[in-house]
C-alpha cells in the first residue's frame, strides 16, 4: 500500500536569548528548527517585522546538523532591535523573537608615556625602582625585558607592579652587579603599543656614582686685574680697543682712582 505522507509544522529546538554586542563587533544568532516529517521548513528572519535581506554585513547560514544562524559584522547601532525568526512549511510555521541592544564603541587610545623610565644608578646590595607612568584606552599589558631577555614572572628579589592609575614599576631587591643593564617596558592595547629604555648601573660599595653637577662658576674678584697683570696682559692694552670711555681715559701725571 501507498505510505500517506504526513505533515507536522515546525518547532524549534534550540533559539537564543536577548543578546547585547558591542558596535562594531560580530553578532551571531543560532537556532536549530525541526519537525518530525516532511517538508523541512524554511528560515527567514525579521527585524522590527521587516524582512531582512542578505548584504555585506548580514549572513545567513545552514549547517549539516540543521542549525541556522544569521551572522551581522559589524554590528551598527541601526542593527538594534527586535529579531524574529520564522520557521514554516506545508503544515503551519513557528516563530521566536529576541531583542538585540548594541552597546556603545569602546574608546581606544593608543598607550602613552606619562612619565618616561629614567637611568638609574645604585650601590650593590640596596634595592632599587624602575619607574614609568603609561595611559591608555583600555587599559595596556605590561612587558618587561632586560637587554634581549623577557622578565616573565615574580622573584623574591625581582617583582613587577602596576597599579590602577597608570604607575607600573620594577622592584630589584638587594641589586648586585648582574642586574645593570638596559631595560625596557613595553605597553599593549587594540589601539597601539609604545616602548621606552632606560639604563641601571650597580656600584660597588667603594665606588661613587659619576658626578653629574655642573661646575661652579668664578665670580670676579678684586684681585682680577692682578690676575691679568700676573698672565703678562698690559691692562690698558687689555680695554683699548673698546669704546674707551672717557673715565678709562688716562692723562699724563694723573693717578688711577682706587675703584680702578
Amino acid at each position: 500500500e501507498p505510505i500517506q505522507e504526513r505533515f507536522f509544522r515546525p518547532h524549534f529546538l534550540q533559539a537564543p536569548g536577548d543578546l547585547t554586542v558591542q558596535e562594531g563587533k560580530l553578532c551571531r544568532m543560532d537556532c536549530k528548527a525541526s519537525v518530525s516529517g516532511l517538508p523541512t521548513p524554511d528560515l527567514s528572519w525579521q527585524l522590527n517585522g521587516r524582512p531582512i535581506r542578505p548584504d555585506s554585513s548580514h549572513k545567513m547560514l545552514v549547517r549539516e546538523n540543521g542549525v541556522h544562524s544569521l551572522i551581522i559584522e559589524p554590528v551598527t547601532s541601526r542593527d538594534a532591535g527586535i529579531y524574529t525568526c520564522i520557521a514554516s512549511n506545508r503544515a503551519g510555521e513557528n516563530t521566536f523573537s529576541l531583542e538585540l541592544t548594541v552597546a556603545a564603541k569602546e574608546v581606544q587610545k593608543a598607550p602613552v608615556f606619562i612619565e618616561k623610565l629614567q637611568n638609574t644608578g645604585v650601590t650593590e646590595g640596596f634595592p632599587v625602582r624602575l619607574e614609568c607612568r603609561i595611559s591608555g584606552e583600555p587599559s595596556p599589558q605590561i612587558f618587561w625585558k632586560k637587554e634581549n631577555e623577557s622578565l616573565t614572572y615574580n622573584t623574591d628579589r625581582v617583582s613587577m607592579h602596576q597599579d590602577n592609575y597608570g604607575y607600573i614599576c620594577l622592584l630589584i631587591q638587594g641589586a648586585t652587579k648582574e642586574d645593570a643593564g638596559w631595560y625596557t617596558v613595553s605597553a599593549k592595547n587594540e589601539a597601539g603599543i609604545v616602548s621606552c629604555t632606560a639604563r641601571l648601573d650597580v656600584y660597588t660599595q667603594w665606588q661613587q656614582p659619576p658626578q653629574t653637577t655642573k661646575p661652579k662658576k668664578v665670580r670676579p674678584s678684586a684681585s682680577r686685574y692682578a690676575a691679568l697683570c700676573d698672565q703678562g696682559l698690559d691692562i690698558k692694552a687689555a680695554f683699548q680697543p673698546e669704546a674707551n670711555p672717557v673715565h678709562l681715559t688716562m692723562q699724563p701725571g694723573l693717578v688711577e682712582s682706587d675703584d680702578l
